[in-house]
């Protein structure tokens, strides 16, 4: 198991991640959005970025056109507007899913399954140019996981070891995520010295890579 690295700042803790990535950001509008992460990231002006998460608010990497590609399952909102803007213009693609299935595509990539089943889209445009399966006389589409080589979560408190701690909604997207990619980048709010309490610990730090601590 890889020990997690505390680094000094968020313009460390990204410093790697190339142009043309796929990375999942955890977030369900402001609640959770590692803000910090993607800041740095932006200032860095990585390009050809593909990003997975709940809504599409990432104006900070919408500004210099680098992302490439939005997996998300609510592409509107009063965040979007950057993304909409460069949709509109045919700069940046979009890959629509429920909701359901998409957090359920992110678990099964970290459960390391092929895959899953759903009706959900069956008989809609979400199930164009997707493959489907009959069983027992239903329809079925045949949902992959999404591969991601980052993903950038933001949690409340964590501990030397990684492990880490949300606090209310922003658990949301965060911890599933930060069990379906091989580097997991974590911005908190505090990092407690000794150990958290084993029976309150959302995210293992046996998942987490990085570590930065941000004042928001």
């Amino acid at each position: 198991m890889t020990k997690t690295q505390i680094l000094a700042s968020a313009a460390d803790a990204v410093a790697d991640i190339p142009n043309g990535a796929t990375i999942l950001c955890g977030g369900f509008g402001g609640a959770g959005y590692p803000r910090n992460l993607i800041g740095a990231l932006a200032s860095r002006k990585v390009t050809g970025l593909t990003v997975v998460a709940n809504n599409a608010g990432h104006e900070a990497l919408f500004r210099y056109g680098g992302v490439r590609k939005v997996v998300c399952s609510y592409p509107v909102g009063p965040t979007s507007k950057g993304f909409l803007e460069v949709l509109e213009r045919g700069e940046a693609e979009l890959e629509l899913e429920p909701q359901g299935t998409l957090v359920e595509r992110i678990r099964t990539q970290g459960a390391g399954l092929g895959g899953f089943l759903t009706q959900v889209g069956i008989g809609t445009e979400l199930a164009e140019n997707k493959q489907k399966i009959e069983i027992d006389g239903k329809q079925y589409l045949i949902c992959k996981p999404i591969e991601a080589q980052y993903a950038l979560v933001k949690a409340w408190k964590a501990d030397h070891a990684g492990n880490l701690v949300y606090r209310h909604a922003a658990r949301n997207f965060n911890a599933v995520m930060a069990s379906a990619a091989p580097i997991v980048i974590a911005e908190v709010s505090e990092i407690v010295d000794g150990y958290l309490d084993p029976d309150y610990i959302h995210t293992s730090g046996a998942f987490i890579d990085r570590l930065v601590m941000v004042n928001n």
